[in-house]
């Protein structure tokens, strides 16, 4: 491990994130993670590393870093203009970088969330089986919270690329501020037999109130069915669940908790949530019925 990074300004939320922790959801730790699982991976593939190693998730405005070690870096996910040593470079291709460099990550001109990947993965301690950051829980990732001034990122064990590696220009998504979320009905839609046609005719609105924890809509409302629960006995999620609060505005829930007492009209498919997780305050969302 070598310390590789020193935090110059870490950007409003910057964490420390890998595929994410499974199998302790049962004692109340949730999986967190990666957002966008597909970035990540992609960001570790133009490394060489392993496709699970962790990386640094900026969300909206990225990181200023100090390079203190010779490394390869790849940023993927949100079209984030990145330059190194005030000179642009392009996303979604590997760059070399040498101590003394300065990189500069800057706010996103369309999507939410980036992802900085480095030789050999970022290095933090492995807690039950991930490095990923659990904000709220306090663990995982440097010292379980975002980046800050000053911090020092270390590196694990990888060898740098013998030549560059970039992704084809057919495979970048493109982040557009309107989307389509494809969703199963249920697991509670018969809470909702009415509301359910809104919800999948609606067009809904981010909300400012988004987060790590899930995305909040603005739209039409989406009232119960008459005699219906006004909450239930709180049961697992899963990333992808949208749940239905007091205020009738539909919530897409992420990784960030276990269990929920609200009824969940629908849940959006797996393959779709990181086009929500790409969505800023004021973008657009229409949800697809599927099977």
């Amino acid at each position: 491990m070598r310390d590789v990074f020193m935090v110059l300004s870490p950007g409003p939320c910057t964490t420390v994130q890998d595929l994410g922790r499974f199998g302790y959801q049962h004692l109340g730790m949730p999986v967190c993670g990666a957002l966008d699982g597909f970035a990540m991976q992609v960001a570790n593939l133009l490394l060489g590393n392993a496709a699970d190693c962790a990386v640094l998730e900026m969300t909206v405005i990225g990181s200023q870093l100090a390079v203190l070690q010779e490394a390869d870096i790849a940023l993927a996910g949100a079209n984030m203009e990145i330059k190194v040593n005030a000179r642009p470079v392009a996303p979604w291709q590997s760059i070399r970088v040498t101590p003394g460099d300065l990189l500069n990550i800057q706010t996103v001109k369309s999507g939410c969330r980036g992802y900085l990947a480095v030789t050999g993965g970022v290095h933090v301690p492995i807690i039950m089986g991930s490095r990923s950051t659990h904000i709220n829980g306090k663990v995982g990732g440097l010292e379980g919270r975002p980046l800050k001034k000053g911090d020092i990122v270390q590196q694990g064990k990888g060898e740098l690329l013998k030549r560059p590696r970039d992704l084809p220009v057919g495979w970048i998504p493109r982040y557009k501020d309107q989307s389509t979320l494809r969703a199963v009905p249920g697991p509670q839609d018969d809470h909702f037999r009415e509301a359910l046609a809104t919800f999948f005719k609606a067009e809904y609105t981010l909300s400012a109130a988004s987060d790590r924890m899930g995305c909040r809509l603005n739209g039409p409302e989406l009232t119960p069915e008459a005699g219906a629960e006004k909450s239930i006995v709180s049961e697992p999620i899963l990333p992808g669940s949208v749940q239905v609060p007091a205020d009738h505005q539909p919530i897409v829930l992420f990784a960030e908790q276990t269990i929920g007492g609200y009824a969940k009209i629908a849940t959006v498919i797996s393959t779709d949530i990181k086009k929500i997780a790409q969505a800023v305050p004021g973008d657009r969302v229409q949800f697809e019925k599927v099977n």
